[in-house]
């Protein structure tokens, strides 16, 4: 498990920090990709993703905190990882949190190497590419199920 710490926040993979009520009401209410999932299936995509990273306003190691972010992946952490649930809660963006977040995310030693890392997004093209995304080569190759 790794803990970051700048300025008053904390970044954590320790599952058992998370808000999971923060995170339902967020991805439920405000998410366009996820709103309306329920509780049951929040806490179950935690549950079963390789990697999750909790932003903070404090240090939940120590003293009552805030969980303020979100990220989680499904990866094999050799060939494949898929970023999703990606946010900062709105009163505290543009303090660069989100920028933390993914360098966070992208240079943790768990996921730096792997092979390939995908994400989707409607409107936050800028921020991923710092971070290396770009649109997709050949995207007639990908196929997906909806259900």
């Amino acid at each position: 498990m790794s803990t970051w710490s700048n300025n008053g926040f904390t970044i954590s993979t320790q599952k058992q920090y998370l808000d999971i009520y923060v995170i339902h009401k967020f991805l439920s209410d405000e998410s366009y990709w996820a709103k309306g999932i329920t509780i049951e299936s929040v806490v179950k995509s935690i549950e079963h993703s390789s990697i999750c990273f909790g932003l903070y306003k404090g240090d939940p190691r120590f003293e009552k905190s805030a969980q303020i972010g979100f990220v989680r992946a499904a990866t094999d952490f050799v060939r494949f990882a898929y970023i999703m649930d990606v946010f900062v809660l709105k009163e505290y963006r543009g303090k660069g949190l989100s920028k933390w977040l993914m360098e966070v995310v992208t240079e943790h030693s768990d996921l730096k190497h792997v092979g390939k890392m995908l994400l989707c997004t409607n409107d936050a093209h800028g921020l991923y590419a710092q971070y290396g995304f770009q649109e997709i080569n050949n995207p007639e190759i990908f196929m997906e199920r909806k259900k």
